[in-house]
């Protein structure tokens, strides 16, 4: 194929794959890519059938179009990408008469407006937590001073030192509850935007996670080291990412897998915008997943899958990553379950 129409493909907004004679990988444009998850360069080469599962539906639509001559529609395909993740599409298959590309397959996600609907929904949620978060906030501060100041007045007329072990307790987590509702009411402007490299988030959060959980609890990496640097709060993504992590960590009770995996998604659209490039951190653990009846409310204020989680972590999480212009997505089975945290690029 020409030069001048790879480049055309590279800039289209739409997943294509290109195929040689024998049904072998032969171009992914980057939206490609980004829709399954892959990289061009591992994949040149390879049979469709190696690369993705279910391939029934788009096999028979490959073989229609080149029987006939001509494009062919499937307008209900499933198929698994390498990772494991289940995507519906349209796809059209286009035979060619080219040297190098016997065979071109456009996909289509089916359910993209389910997902712009669900990341307004998103957006509306979030908004509506923030205020919620905000007044429980106001509410809840000021007894706690109230109650910090009474335990220190106990401790001085306690005559047994060994009760004051009990007062430091009501006071330390006196102190920890009132930074956590001061957090809750920093102002959205507050935020301290700088250059930053998404790794060293990632590595601070890995380094606390297994402090916490020594034993029998594994972060595996998969870093794309070429990712360019985020603009965004260092803070706050630590929060993200932390929160998120502790949750899966937490889930599977300190003992699995969890990978922390970058990449960049091209071409994308968040929350109505569209976006040349962006910063795409999965991260992926093997546990036991979201329960079912939590999987349309996990973000909610107040909801929690551990009978002692307070249910703010990720709602704090979704907040912050908002403000970055970004959005937080997940899918869940027992086995795996991802949470993939995208943020634009400048």
């Amino acid at each position: 194929m020409p030069d001048l129409a790879y480049l055309t493909l590279e800039y289209l907004a739409t997943a294509v794959i290109l195929l040689d004679d024998e049904s072998r990988i032969a171009y992914l444009n980057p939206a490609a890519e980004h829709l399954f998850d892959v990289s061009e360069k591992n994949l040149r080469g390879m049979a469709m059938q190696q690369v993705f599962n279910h391939t029934e539906q788009l096999g028979s639509a490959m073989r229609q179009a080149v029987s006939n001559n001509a494009s062919y529609i499937e307008h209900d395909l499933t198929l698994s990408t390498p990772a494991h993740v289940k995507l519906h599409l349209r796809c059209a298959a286009t035979p060619l008469q080219l040297a190098k590309a016997y065979l071109l397959l456009e996909f289509h996600p089916i359910d993209r407006p389910l997902k712009l609907a669900r990341e307004e929904q998103m957006l509306d949620q979030t908004q509506a937590s923030r205020l919620l978060l905000r007044n429980l906030a106001h509410e809840i501060k000021n007894p706690l001073g109230g109650i910090r100041g009474a335990a220190q007045l106990l401790e001085q007329e306690l005559e047994r030192p060994g009760l004051r072990e009990y007062t430091q307790v009501i006071i330390q987590e006196a102190d920890r509850l009132r930074s956590l509702m001061e957090k809750l009411l920093v102002p959205q402007n507050a935020t301290h935007y700088s250059s930053l490299n998404i790794h060293e988030v990632l590595e601070r959060v890995r380094s606390v996670v297994l402090a916490e959980m020594p034993e029998g609890l594994e972060v595996k990496r998969d870093y794309d080291i070429s990712l360019p640097a985020l603009i965004g709060d260092k803070e706050q993504l630590i929060q993200v990412m932390l929160n998120i992590v502790r949750n899966a960590a937490q889930a599977m009770q300190g003992n699995g897998l969890i990978v922390l995996r970058t990449r960049v998604a091209h071409q994308i659209t968040l929350v109505k915008r569209r976006h040349r490039m962006a910063v795409m951190v999965q991260i992926i653990d093997n546990g036991p997943g979201v329960p079912e009846e939590l999987r349309d409310k996990i973000f909610y204020p107040l909801v929690s899958g551990r009978a002692d989680g307070h249910g703010l972590g990720l709602t704090l999480a979704q907040d912050f990553v908002s403000q970055h212009n970004g959005v937080i997505e997940f899918d869940s089975e027992p086995g795996c379950t991802r949470f993939n945290v995208i943020l634009p690029l400048p």
